[in-house]
């Protein structure tokens, strides 16, 4: 079995994080000696992670003070591989694996497309970085064809460069009722799920404007699980709205399983998604979707087979759509199907291809 190290900022309760803590624990259990390093050691899923996965925390506040405690873990500990997320942070994992001694294979990950995360006034520092360090990795992962071809725009590499591997998620055999979260929907007649940090790029403003568009006689709730900055200017937007009472912001939620599968209808909001785990979630859950025309959520829902997808920041579409949705009846076995081809064992089974090779049979 491999001595696998994997980079992470921290454990705060996103997507690229999930993703961490899902592979480490996956890798944890087929044998392999796993470390997970994180920059500051806080964050939601600090208590999801694996019993049999090292936490190292670096205590790095900032990027560029990662190298050299990297380093030293590296020279200390000589893993085979190390498998770091999130530019800037790989770049960071590619200079401390050449510092270290070079022995080590350093694999990067990114979870956005970043020409889109990033905005306009940072390409010239993305892509330089990029197209000097990128090179120098052993491998470097898209999770799905429009991320990898940001990614080959931005650093001039062919194609064949990345490799792409959907980000894998933990799918529940059973999931029990939660009283607790059901208590959320209260008496409405239409529920209306979404999950995601409470951040810009998420555009929950939008969802919400779009919310307030549904007759009120449709008895519709909404309810947006998440934590994060904008929690206050939101709740003001849906006094503004007078959706109010019919919004409801159950901050992060550790296990939102229940709720998927109490709703009607899942929603995102986001201004750019590289994958959507929430999506996927959903799809496993059988509900209907409506989502904008994001690069991730287009790979996800093949371009509207899952799902419908409206234009960004249109709320005029957005209503419309929900309202159109609502009427919608589950399926579950096809969805599901969907969401484990994409996010199942297989796409751990990738993984550990790429890190080590082969998995045990």
């Amino acid at each position: 079995m491999a001595k696998i190290a994997f980079l992470i900022p921290n454990l705060a309760g996103g997507g690229a994080e999930r993703v961490a803590v899902t592979l480490v624990g996956a890798l944890a259990d087929r044998g392999h000696d796993v470390d997970l390093l994180v920059m500051e050691k806080w964050g939601e899923l600090t208590d999801q992670v694996h019993p049999a996965v090292r936490l190292i925390d670096l205590k790095a506040h900032r990027t560029r003070n990662v190298i050299w405690p990297l380093v030293r873990y590296l020279r200390r500990r000589r893993p085979d591989v190390l498998q770091v997320s999130m530019w800037p942070l790989t770049i960071v994992g590619i200079i401390a694996a050449k510092l270290s001694g070079g022995w080590v294979r350093c694999i990067v990950s990114d979870h956005a497309v970043l020409s889109d995360h990033y905005g306009r006034s940072s390409h010239r520092a993305i892509a330089a970085s990029v197209r000097l360090f990128y090179p120098l990795a052993a491998a470097r992962v898209g999770v799905s064809a429009g991320a990898a071809e940001d990614l080959g725009r931005l650093s001039g590499l062919p194609a064949s460069a990345f490799t792409i591997i959907p980000n894998p998620i933990a799918f529940p055999d059973h999931v029990d009722r939660s009283p607790e979260l059901e208590s959320l929907w209260g008496e409405c007649a239409k529920r209306i799920l979404t999950v995601g940090q409470l951040k810009p790029e998420k555009d929950h403003a939008l969802l919400i404007r779009a919310f307030a568009q549904l007759p009120p006689a449709l008895g519709a709730k909404l309810i947006i699980a998440g934590e994060g900055p904008l929690r206050l200017e939101l709740r003001a937007l849906a006094e503004r709205e007078g959706v109010a009472e019919r919004v409801s912001f159950p901050g992060y939620v550790a296990d939102p399983w229940p709720l998927y599968m109490s709703a009607d209808l899942f929603a995102l909001s986001s201004r750019e998604e590289s994958f959507g785990n929430v999506l996927v979630e959903a799809l496993y859950a059988g509900l209907p979707i409506v989502s904008t025309d994001t690069t991730g959520a287009r790979s996800v829902l093949e371009a509207g087979r899952w799902g419908r997808l409206v234009p960004k920041s249109d709320a005029s579409a957005f209503g419309a759509a929900l309202r159109e949705a609502l009427d919608r009846p589950r399926e579950i076995e096809p969805r599901r199907r969907r969401a484990l081809e994409l996010s199942g064992p297989g796409a751990i089974d990738d993984y550990e291809r790429l890190l080590v090779g082969p998995p045990a049979a």
